[in-house]
């Protein structure tokens, strides 16, 4: 053999060495020993740490959050019911008033006029009403002597015949008639100008009864949204449909205010009237609790949700209409459910399941299924018991079937990080 073939001989069975060694030491450090299988290699490695948690059970709910808008309960344009001028002005932007508190006056020369001609009329209706009574009793008078002068003629006539001729019996008979004739047309034309008399009266209470529309009040107690009149401004009657009438002013009731909720319609089958509302008001950087007070029981067809309206108390006067809110209304509530974290989930398909360690300190899947479902937490309903142990960390490299160290973790659900224990 040559010397390059020697050479090239020794160059083989060095490098021959060098990869047994490199792979003897491959081995050692992953805990393998030269004939050793990957089975029992996976066997001798040492269990992988994970974060578990225990099952428990805490009250779990589900809330709506809607953003919307403060409107006053009560909010109407105060018209004029009769025309006239505004002679007083009580009121402007922001007055607060009373029900029934006076807020303007106006002039109406046309119907004081009216009333004194009502007035005059009712006496003249009233001097007619005295000469017709004197006519009746006058009448009344005449023909009681003359039906005594027809008795006694035939009085006389019956018990002295011929006495008396029965011509004169029969004209004092008809006298008689003639006055009680006249006596029926006297109390007939009493009771028609007593009539005169009362219809005069109803007008006089009826334009009296407008003149007192001058008077413009409050209908309820309120702030002064708006002002839209001025002095010696005419205002049109808001009664007539024909006339551009102008409201003298805005009442908005402000203390007590509407939240109008839309909710849609996955959520109706929760909403009761009573129902405690969280609204928060970020303007003022306040939380107020209002109620569900009436809903529209209907779903409206182009939104898919149903007009709820909470009621807002506002004693102190901080809310102002328009004023943008948020109601978060709870519409799903259970106190002691069985709970596990949503970290600790895993979604397979159309199948819920979560790692679980077993007294070998081993890993199985469970399939569970789920109830109400939170922020952070979902409740149980079955897969699960309370006190088991499960993974709620990162699962990604986990087998079932494989040897895991359980180690507790505190979930801090305000960040959603982990806060591992240390280990006493």
């Amino acid at each position: 053999m040559s010397g390059n073939s020697r050479a090239s001989s020794r160059r083989r069975e060095w490098w021959t060495g060098a990869g047994a060694a490199v792979a003897l030491l491959f081995l050692s450090s992953c805990g393998q020993s030269p004939g050793t299988s990957p089975g029992e290699a996976n066997a001798a490695a040492a269990p992988v740490s994970v974060g578990v948690v225990q099952v428990g059970r805490k009250s779990l709910g589900r809330s709506l959050t809607v953003s919307s808008e403060l409107v006053p309960f009560q909010e109407t344009d105060v018209y004029a019911k009769e025309s006239g001028y505004v002679h007083t002005l009580l009121v402007d932007y922001g007055s607060r008033v009373h029900a029934g508190q006076l807020m303007a006056v106006l002039e109406i020369p046309e119907l004081e006029a009216q009333l004194r001609q009502d007035d005059a009329m009712i006496l003249n209706a009233k001097d007619r009403v005295a000469r017709a009574e004197n006519e009746r009793n006058r009448v009344e008078a005449q023909h009681h002597a003359l039906h005594l002068q027809a008795d006694r003629l035939s009085t006389v006539a019956l018990k002295q015949p011929g006495l008396v001729a029965q011509q004169e019996v029969d004209d004092a008979q008809g006298r008689d008639l003639a006055a009680e004739s006249a006596v029926d047309s006297a109390k007939s034309n009493l009771e028609a100008i007593r009539s005169d008399l009362l219809s005069t009266q109803a007008k006089r209470e009826h334009d009296s009864v407008l003149l007192d529309y001058s008077r413009i009040t409050a209908p309820f107690s309120g702030v002064v949204s708006q002002r839209y009149a001025n002095l010696g401004m005419l205002m049109q009657a808001g009664t007539s449909s024909s006339t551009q009438a102008m409201p003298l002013v805005r009442l908005s009731q402000d203390d007590l205010f509407r939240l109008v909720i839309p909710v849609p319609e996955g959520y109706v089958r929760f909403v009761k009237v009573g129902d405690t509302v969280e609204v928060k008001v970020p303007a003022l950087n306040r939380t107020l609790t209002g109620k569900v007070t009436r809903f529209s029981v209907d779903v409206k067809a182009d939104t898919r949700t149903m007009h709820t309206e909470v009621d807002v108390p506002n004693p102190d006067r901080k809310l102002i209409s328009g004023m943008y809110a948020e109601a978060v209304l709870r519409v799903e509530h259970k106190d002691g459910a069985l709970a596990v974290p949503l970290l600790a989930l895993n979604h397979e398909g159309g199948q819920v399941t979560v790692y679980a360690v077993d007294a070998q300190s081993k890993i199985e899947s469970r399939t569970v299924t789920l109830g109400i479902q939170t922020d952070t937490d979902a409740e149980i309903i079955s897969g699960l018991s309370e006190g088991d142990t499960i993974v709620a960390s990162d699962r990604g490299g986990l087998r079932v079937g494989q040897k895991v160290r359980p180690q507790p973790i505190n979930l801090d659900q305000g960040n959603g990080k982990e806060n591992a224990l240390k280990d006493n």
